[in-house]
């Protein structure tokens, strides 16, 4: 591995593996919204395989986490409550359904290849939710009971007396246990994705997002590229579904919901799109601003105002009090607007711009002397 490449996953593993620390100040230093913050990564961090890499933007990846989710729930109800197994499967399922959505979709491209995403997504969605309901259990989510087979646990020990919960290896993966082996397997997907980014593989998604039109006259067939991709990204929403049900083994429609499909595209776009860092913090950032800032409520304004003089404090906790609490969501878009149209390239692209500035404050001035050299 590269030297830069090899900080740059050293510094994100110690920042992934830290977050109990450096979370406690933000007040979300607890096991189940760390859960959140790594497996949202994972997601995101697939998508950005497919549209930061190619510029294929899919609205329906929601559908690949739902798959995941499901194939996670049922290799709990039928074979062992190990997280392993359950993560093969749902990569294995999600990769297979990946390859048939996107031999589909990809045969257009641009806004056409967004729509086809999107309505298989929503497919996928009313057959969970409606058709496919003795493998869904629709609108009631998927979700354990104590009639579960589970031949391989009950083959080895007794049948428990009440619901059992993921593990790995006969260790229980609750609390801090579930959020480390998220981490763990946050860090390795991670590690994937450089090696992606820095593959010949990936230089050729590259680019195609560059000019696939002018790859195709020269001789390249692209359409093997794009589909890898596509799979690799289905695969690592997948994931991120399996991931989910470890933590809490429950799989309802909800993921499939168009609307979960648009917050990876948030993220991703609110990160950087086609950096390796960005989509992650674009994540975390979504995770806190949906769990953390949305608890926020008047009480909150008007003790953060409190210095101030009343007749200032008051208008102010008035106005500020509509962004937080139900009104979150307000602040979330005014913060993408405000992205968009000033930093184009994300949240990494204001890094760039700080650590650039900083460079240039270090580099000694030019005095810009010329010496000439006398005539003879």
């Amino acid at each position: 591995m590269p030297r830069r490449d090899l900080i740059t996953f050293l510094v994100f593993a110690v920042v992934v593996l830290a977050m109990p620390i450096w979370l406690q100040p933000l007040g979300a230093a607890y096991p189940a919204l760390m859960q959140k913050f790594v497996i949202s990564a994972v997601f995101a961090i697939g998508f950005n395989i497919l549209f930061g890499l190619t510029g294929y933007l899919s609205f329906g990846h929601a559908a690949f986490l739902g798959v995941g989710s499901y194939t996670a729930v049922w290799s709990f109800k039928l074979l062992t409550m190990d997280a392993v197994p359950a993560i093969l499967f749902a990569l294995l399922v999600s990769g297979l359904f990946a390859l048939a959505i996107g031999w589909l979709s990809l045969r257009r491209s641009g806004i056409y290849f967004s729509i086809l995403t999107l309505a298989f997504a929503q497919m996928c969605y009313n057959l969970a939710y409606s058709v496919l309901t003795p493998i869904t259990n629709g609108e009631t989510s998927l979700q354990l009971t104590l009639q579960d087979p589970r031949i391989i646990d009950n083959a080895l020990a007794a049948r428990p007396a009440g619901l059992p919960s993921a593990s790995l290896f006969g260790n229980t993966l609750n609390g801090l246990q579930g959020f480390y082996f998220c981490a763990v397997v946050l860090l390795i997907a991670f590690f994937i994705t450089q090696k992606v980014f820095s593959s010949p593989f990936g230089m050729m998604l590259r680019a195609i997002k560059s000019n696939q039109t002018r790859m195709n006259y020269a001789g390249f067939d692209t359409k093997p590229y794009t589909l890898a991709a596509f799979v690799i990204s289905g695969m690592f929403a997948g994931l991120a579904g399996a991931l989910f049900v470890i933590t809490d083994p429950l799989a309802g429609t909800e993921r499939m919901q168009w609307t979960a499909s648009g917050e990876v595209v948030l993220m991703t776009i609110l990160g950087g799109v086609g950096t390796l860092v960005g989509p992650v913090l674009g994540a975390w950032l979504i995770e806190y601003f949906e769990n953390i800032f949305s608890a926020f409520n008047e009480g909150v304004v008007h003790r953060f105002f409190s210095l101030l003089p009343s007749e200032i404090a008051d208008p102010l906790a008035a106005i500020a009090s509509k962004f937080v609490g139900e009104g979150w969501q307000l602040t979330l878009g005014l913060l993408f607007v405000l992205v968009v149209v000033f930093l184009p390239g994300g949240i990494m692209e204001g890094v760039r711009r700080i650590g650039a500035l900083f460079g240039r404050r270090g580099t000694p001035p030019k005095t810009g002397a010329i010496r000439v050299q006398p005539a003879e």
